[in-house]
């Protein structure tokens, strides 16, 4: 880790391995799909330890706060070192995947409790053929 304060903000995305080339890091905060500090930035912003990132990667959006700053990109237990994702962002993130998998597997959460003819089937569902 380097001992300066403040570093451009594609480079340390790429150090801290959210994306695999700076260029991407670059694409993605010209994009709008990095916050700093809530507001909007261009990569050749500054970041420091302390400061807020929302970075949004496909339908994932993780909210972590600068904690390390690198300009070299090293092993992915040292990145990891770099930044501390919120608790909000955990919950978030770990809600979404949960909502995921339900849809993957066919499950949908109905939007209003069943009626009784519905109640009737899915209670011939559960008992089984007769």
């Amino acid at each position: 880790m380097d001992g300066s304060d403040r570093l451009r903000l594609d480079k340390w995305l790429w150090a801290a391995r959210f994306y695999k080339t700076r260029n991407l890091a670059k694409t993605a905060v010209e994009g709008g799909k990095v916050h700093l500090n809530g507001a909007r930035v261009k990569a050749a912003k500054e970041v420091a330890p302390g400061d807020t990132l929302s970075v949004t990667r496909g339908e994932v959006e993780q909210t972590v706060v600068v904690v390390a700053i690198s300009a070299r990109r090293g092993s992915a237990s040292i990145a990891a070192t770099l930044y501390e994702e919120t608790a909000e962002s955990i919950d978030k993130r770990e809600r979404h995947r949960a909502e995921r998998r339900m849809l993957a597997a066919g499950l949908r959460v109905p939007k209003t409790r069943p009626n009784k003819r519905q109640r009737r089937a899915l209670q011939g569902l559960k008992s089984g053929p007769r």
